[in-house]
């Protein structure tokens, strides 16, 4: 329930910038490949601004989420690694027979 309020606290403020940016920016920009002729026609396109916004956005998250998953790579081997070992273990264990423990007799 807590999850469901803070979730709802956070996406729907979000929601209202991202409309309100979308909407204050509709106005065309030109968007060229081209930096030495911004002119040239083949690589030169004319959107509303937020739509290079919200590209440059996804973009970013993109590019970011890949940094952190090729960073974090050792880690992911290093568990890999550790969950085979563990794996090998418990089916080292399971292949040998338990060791018999002599019977005690009471002291008396």
């Amino acid at each position: 329930m807590l999850n469901r309020i803070i979730l709802i606290a956070v996406l729907v403020p979000l929601a209202i910038i991202l409309v309100a940016l979308a909407v204050a920016n509709r106005g065309p920009a030109s968007f060229t490949l081209d930096p030495f002729n911004p002119g040239n026609p083949a690589l030169t396109w004319q959107m509303p601004l937020f739509v290079l916004i919200f590209a440059a956005m996804i973009v970013g998250m993109f590019v970011g989420s890949l940094a952190t998953w090729v960073k974090q790579h050792r880690y992911r081997k290093l568990a890999r690694q550790r969950s085979q070992e563990a794996e090998m273990l418990r089916q080292a264990a399971a292949s040998t027979p338990p060791a018999r423990v002599a019977p005690q007799l009471p002291r008396p």
